[in-house]
């Protein structure tokens, strides 16, 4: 089982780490597990919550303990094997690059000695691993970065940042689900509401899946916005072999 460590967290939790750092293969491994667990529809278990390295499971002390659960799962197999028949579960997210959605663009070609064009296509051209959830509902933290468009995070964070919102911060980008303040550097925004609490599912997606930016134009942006308010857009979905 390599570096898996098991640890309890209160008298209804337990976390199974899987190292000390943020890694795809490590990542691979949390969703992996989560999967399992899933699928065989453990008793007692209540919530599971990946993040970048480990995975926080819930459970009913009522129903199972922390010793039952450890032993279930480490003899489930190995923790975190893969399996050839996993699927890639893509969305399709638009996103208007600059216009009045990418205020640190110009810092970023400065930055980067890149023009807005080719950090454009750099971030629109990956496949963004969902790491985990969190800071607000809906907020997604994304691996894949390209390093040529990695930046700092501003010195100073802005007090408001718009929902939609597309950033980068450091070696992540995401969306904020929210109006909220922030240090990323914004490059562009979606007219998807990654947050929803109307909806039936109120978050858009979840951790483990993948993220796609789709260039569009202003215009594309205020017509997708119109279809969401009037409830007749629908993400798009692709399903791959990972």
């Amino acid at each position: 089982m390599g570096e898996v460590k098991f640890m309890p967290s209160g008298d209804r939790a337990m976390v199974v780490e899987f190292g000390n750092a943020i890694d795809t293969r490590i990542n691979d491994q949390v969703h992996t597990l989560a999967r399992r667990i899933e699928e065989e529809q453990i008793p007692g278990i209540v919530e599971l919550v990946p993040t970048f390295r480990s995975l926080m499971v819930y459970y009913d002390p009522f129903l199972t303990s922390y010793a039952k659960l450890k032993a279930v799962l480490e003899n489930s197999g190995e923790i975190g094997a893969g399996s050839a028949k996993e699927k890639k579960r893509i969305l399709k997210i638009p996103c208007c690059y600059g216009a009045r959605f990418g205020q640190d663009l110009a810092d970023m070609e400065a930055y980067t000695g890149l023009d807005r064009d080719e950090i454009i296509a750099i971030h629109s051209s990956v496949d963004y691993k969902i790491y985990m959830m969190g800071f607000l509902p809906g907020f997604v933290y994304l691996g894949g970065l390209d390093k040529r468009i990695e930046i700092p995070r501003l010195k100073t964070p802005r007090v408001k940042i718009q929902p939609g919102a597309v950033g980068i911060g450091g070696n992540q980008t995401g969306v904020y689900p929210l109006a909220s303040p922030g240090g990323w550097r914004l490059m562009g925004g979606t007219p998807v509401d990654f947050y929803d609490p109307d909806r039936e599912e109120p978050i858009l997606c979840k951790a483990g899946e993948f993220i796609r930016f789709i260039p569009i134009t202003i215009d594309d942006y205020y017509d997708i916005r119109r279809m969401i308010v009037n409830g007749t857009y629908q993400v798009e979905v692709l399903e791959e072999d990972a």
